[in-house]
């Protein structure tokens, strides 16, 4: 039976959001809660990227010691072998990895400025292909950005070259939000019924079609013979008007009458945890969830009209397609409106100490609460945010690996003109410049 899996890209497409970002432990808490939901892969950033190799190489080690243990961690770089190179050299232990070349016409001739050809752009995949081989990596997917705007022959011509070359998923990305959901399914049935080779389905959502395309495509992926991933980010985060919505996808596979009890999604995800997922996400990106957003929002529930709430009273069925309580929402959630203690940047042991007991957590000594509370510290500077519970008791889990995530080391070498005004700045006293 092929399946219709999911690589969230909440921690590479999601973060790349205009304005927007998460600090590395926060990325880092999402991987661990998309792991405690099954969902099969998280994209989670870019190896060829300095300011990412603490953290990418911290999240390798929760894989290593099994915290990580169902979802695969995947790094993205472009199609060309001195990136895979550089990957590798930054992150040794990386196995999954996508590889990404522009294909349409419109970005060869717009991005490219017509320094390169399709010929070009294959030949320079197949040898990042190549080179990945050679470090060891375990999969390797092969993206065509702006697929939705590129010639399908040449699409079809990539997609099997690459998969003769060792590639292992051909990812169909419409980078643009162009295609509609009937376009999507014949495009990617053709590709899929050609080159015989998993796809993943990239949509952004300009048109408001992310999660219809997504689901048509994977629908076509499936229907050619292969298995279909979903690329998604929680709560549709992502460039411009975002990419398809992790639960919404989900859902509409799962729920929908055309999809339910006929295509299959991989059987580890736990709907359960989406509630605690999208909240954290919300909460860390600092946007608020809408509150007629699928299953997640406020309003997904609640009933006001007369009719609608004597029918949901009746038989929830009546205007309540799923229940709440698959989605993990249901239980109260209790708000303090007195005292509160917090841990944050300038926290001392005794309050720091209150927090960790209501948490049930205890420290052997004091060394070690000290320790942990300059952990706490340090986190509460880096994500500029006071700390969540899952934040706290992974600092308590695992302090080294945080300290590791937390801990950027700046890539600066002054060189050429930059370098000879340090120097000349240096060799200046007076008053400071603002």
């Amino acid at each position: 039976m092929n399946y219709i899996k999911f690589v969230d890209v909440t921690n590479r497409d999601g973060v790349q959001t205009s304005r927007l970002g998460l600090a590395k432990l926060q990325k880092t808490i999402i991987n661990l809660m998309l792991n405690e939901m099954g969902i099969t892969q998280s994209e989670f950033g870019f190896p060829t990227t300095s300011h990412e190799i603490n953290y990418l190489n911290g999240n390798l080690e929760l894989v290593e010691r099994g915290v990580i243990n169902k979802t695969k961690l995947s790094g993205w770089m472009r199609a060309i072998r001195d990136d895979v190179i550089l990957s590798f050299k930054n992150v040794p232990k990386l196995q999954y990895l996508n590889m990404s070349q522009s294909t349409s016409e419109q970005m060869i001739q717009g991005k490219y400025q017509g320094k390169k050809t399709k010929k070009d752009v294959l030949n320079d995949t197949l040898e990042a292909i190549n080179e990945a081989i050679n470090q060891n990596a375990r999969v390797i997917g092969v993206n065509a950005e702006d697929a939705s705007r590129s010639d399908i022959d040449y699409l079809i011509e990539y997609a099997c070259k690459c998969k003769e070359y060792g590639a292992t998923r051909f990812r169909y990305c419409d980078t643009l939000g162009y295609d509609d959901p009937k376009s999507a399914y014949e495009r990617i049935f053709k590709i899929a019924s050609e080159a015989k080779m998993d796809i993943e389905l990239h949509f952004h959502n300009d048109l408001g079609m992310a999660t219809a395309c997504s689901v048509m495509g994977a629908r076509a992926a499936i229907d050619a013979g292969v298995d279909a991933w979903i690329n998604t980010a929680i709560n549709g985060m992502g460039e411009r008007a975002g990419n398809a919505d992790l639960v919404s996808c989900i859902l509409a596979i799962t729920k929908s009458s055309g999809f339910k009890d006929k295509y299959f999604i991989d059987p580890q995800i736990d709907i359960s945890k989406a509630w605690k997922l999208a909240k954290y996400t919300s909460y860390a990106f600092g946007v608020p969830i809408p509150m007629n957003q699928v299953a997640v929002g406020a309003n997904a529930f609640a009933h006001e009209s007369g009719i609608h709430a004597d029918g949901a009273l009746k038989d929830r069925r009546n205007y309540e397609l799923y229940d709440y309580e698959e989605l993990g929402r249901g239980e109260p959630e209790i708000i303090e409106t007195g005292r509160m203690i917090t841990v944050g940047e300038y926290a001392g042991i005794k309050g720091f100490r209150n927090v960790y007991n209501s948490l049930e957590l205890e420290f052997k000594d004091e060394n070690e609460a000290r320790n942990i509370l300059e952990l706490a510290r340090y986190a509460n500077v880096h994500t500029q945010k006071p700390l969540t519970d899952s934040e706290l008791k992974f600092i308590y889990y695992y302090p080294n690996i945080a300290a590791k995530i937390m801990t950027v080391n700046p890539y600066y070498h002054p060189q050429g003109a930059l370098k000879e005004r340090m120097e000349r700045y240096e060799n200046i006293s007076g008053s400071a410049i603002i």
